[in-house]
């Protein structure tokens, strides 16, 4: 089985797997006043960095799902050096059919996983986090954006460089898929997307990881991977981008 971009970069190094990196999410993060009395579910948490970084700074806590049953051990594990077990509940969940009753929670973050569904898986998803909002909740999300007009070929080069079904859409489709969905107000940012970009690496991951990740990459086994990677999003720079999406539930 060929291993995904993402589980690859991670293996690297790399803790930010978000296309539009800290930029993004902390402009996602302006959105809300976060504090201890906040019921917040992050959805796809990968390995916490978010979660820990959140809890860190205003003490709140969260419940952290994902579906990957190898990446929720290794969440658990920095949950616990860092200390925070008793703040972040980190599950096994699936964003098609959240284990959590209706209007469980005031915030829902959802980073880099819509894109890697159909379209109604998509809609299936966001549905479930409507649900589980409670009236006035917000919804803070951003993934891949395709440039408009762009050729739907990308999306399969795509797909190939990153080993993933990915299926990224342009600003129109983002937000008609949030409308229909039932969320009536939208926030959104666009922008270039980080993932490997050097300035972008520096900023997510700081100077000295950001060598790391660069030395670990060039080593034998991980080359090729790595540059048909680089490759690819350098080529299509101006074509891929990060959509950020504050969206709030009537």
């Amino acid at each position: 089985m060929t291993e995904a971009g993402h589980s690859f970069l991670a293996r690297l190094g790399k803790t930010r797997l978000r296309p539009g990196g800290k930029q993004a999410t902390n402009w996602l993060f302006g959105h809300v006043e976060i504090n201890p009395e906040k019921n917040i579910l992050e959805v796809a948490c990968n390995q916490c960095t978010n979660a820990i970084a959140l809890v860190k700074k205003t003490g709140c806590s969260i419940t952290a799902v994902d579906l990957d049953p190898t990446v929720v051990e290794i969440a658990k594990q920095r949950v616990s050096a860092a200390g925070l077990t008793k703040s972040i509940q980190v599950e096994r969940g699936n964003a098609l059919n959240l284990s959590y009753p209706d209007q469980s929670f005031d915030i829902v973050i959802n980073e880099a996983m819509l894109t890697m569904l159909g379209d109604k898986q998509k809609q299936k998803a966001l549905s479930e986090y409507y649900r589980v909002l409670k009236p006035g909740g917000i919804l803070l999300t951003h993934d891949v954006y395709l440039a408009e007009g762009r050729s739907n070929e990308i999306i399969k080069d795509l797909q190939q460089a990153i080993h993933v079904p990915a299926n990224p859409y342009d600003k129109f489709g983002w937000t008609e898929l949030f409308e229909t969905t039932g969320f009536d107000q939208l926030d959104t940012l666009t922008g270039p997307m980080s993932l490997l970009r050097p300035i972008g690496m520096i900023r997510d991951e700081g100077i000295f990881r950001t060598l790391k990740i660069i030395r670990n990459a060039f080593k034998k086994d991980n080359y090729p991977y790595f540059k048909k990677m680089y490759r690819f999003f350098r080529k299509n720079k101006d074509s891929l981008g990060f959509i950020a999406v504050a969206a709030y539930k009537k």
